[in-house]
């Protein structure tokens, strides 16, 4: 078996065999927790009644898309044009950047992007933004439609009033190349009663201008479940819940159980009784702690601690664990990591099992796409 899985094309004739086989440090995915996490999150939003769009950053592959969109997803949310570019590519035309575009060498690429696929949206917070878009989409036949981004508490970009979302909606509304898509928020966590409060008011506003707000964007994992509490949204935009993570299951969104990603490593040193050294770093873990203590969360050996990563090897404090089950030279341990969307930009390939047998290999298609 050729041990450099990451040059592995995706028709691997892995499938069939056991990721028991496999060389570490790798990330593997669970397909029927993938699948449920996919039909959960969808079916949810089918009851309440409002569009879902899920954010790709997270698997950056372009099949798990496609069964996203197979289950009820309405179009995709990407962070940035390179990202974008790969989904166009699979054929996937309602696509929502939610990152503010500036530069000519970006906006040259958008424009080249809005040609290509039918329905292109971008967010905007500044009228500096707005002037680069429009200069750029000024003239062209196609116009590029704009969501203004508001800060509803999540405390990134975003307006900071909805008499400033009013103001910004009307620069584009009024300016050559562009049209107004609507409104976009990233809340803050259970921040639903707020977040609703400033999109209802931007909506009146609008209104009694006589200016549509099509679409009404909410979006983020942690507190999905609570999206029919923001009823002005129309729609709602979520990544991490494809695969989740342990930071996830912290918050509440789901348990330990539906983590799809496991990485798998070795124990590669035991220099003493109480601490154990792994194969998978940082270029494997990621050094993402998101308010927790250590590394990730070791599946087989729970007491076990992640506390410290290298590039190359992750150190274990195993003072808690039993002294009879601690994982010895040669051990494979399982890590759910805290946050999963940083890991997948960390391989080339993602491999799929189901109960343990290889079931795909799917390339990581917008991996390490930063513009």
């Amino acid at each position: 078996m050729d041990k450099k899985l990451h040059k592995l094309a995706p028709n691997t004739s892995l499938v069939g065999s056991f990721i028991t086989q496999l060389s570490t440090p790798l990330p593997v995915i669970d397909e029927d927790r993938l699948e449920n996490n996919i039909t959960r999150v969808q079916s949810y939003m089918d009851k309440i009644g409002k569009a879902f769009r899920p954010h790709i950053k997270t698997h950056k592959i372009p099949a798990i898309a496609t069964r996203q969109a197979e289950a009820g997803a309405q179009g995709l949310n990407c962070q940035k044009i390179s990202e974008a570019d790969v989904f166009a590519d699979a054929g996937f035309q309602d696509i929502l950047i939610t990152f503010s575009i500036l530069g000519p060498e970006k906006l040259e690429e958008l424009a080249v992007l809005n040609g290509r696929i039918d329905d292109l949206k971008v967010v905007a917070d500044s009228a500096t933004t707005v002037s680069g878009l429009s200069g750029m989409f000024g003239g062209k036949d196609k116009a590029l439609k704009v969501l203004v981004e508001c800060d509803t508490g999540g405390g990134r970009c975003g307006v900071q009033s909805a008499a400033e979302a009013f103001d910004l909606a009307c620069l584009i509304s009024g300016s050559d190349g562009l049209t107004f898509g609507g409104l976009l928020t990233y809340p803050k966590t259970d921040g639903e009663l707020e977040t609703e409060a400033f999109l209802s008011e931007a909506i009146g506003l609008l209104k009694a201008r006589g200016i549509t707000c099509g679409i009404v964007s909410n979006g983020g994992t942690p507190s999905l479940f609570n999206a029919h509490l923001v009823p002005s949204a129309t729609e709602h935009r979520a990544g991490t819940y494809v695969y989740n993570d342990r930071a996830m299951a912290r918050a509440g969104h789901c348990s330990l159980d539906d983590c799809a990603m496991e990485i798998l490593a070795t124990v590669v040193s035991r220099p003493t009784q109480t601490r154990a050294v792994i194969d998978a770093g940082s270029k494997a873990l990621t050094s993402d702690l998101l308010g927790f203590d250590d590394f990730g969360y070791v599946v087989n050996h729970p007491e076990a601690v992640i506390t410290g990563l290298s590039e190359e090897h992750g150190v274990l404090d195993l003072s808690k664990c039993d002294p009879d089950k601690r994982p010895q030279v040669g051990d494979r341990i399982r890590i759910i990591p805290n946050h999963t969307c940083v890991v997948s930009n960390l391989v080339d390939q993602m491999v799929f099992h189901k109960g343990g047998v290889i079931t795909r290999v799917e390339p990581v298609a917008a991996r390490g796409y930063v513009w």
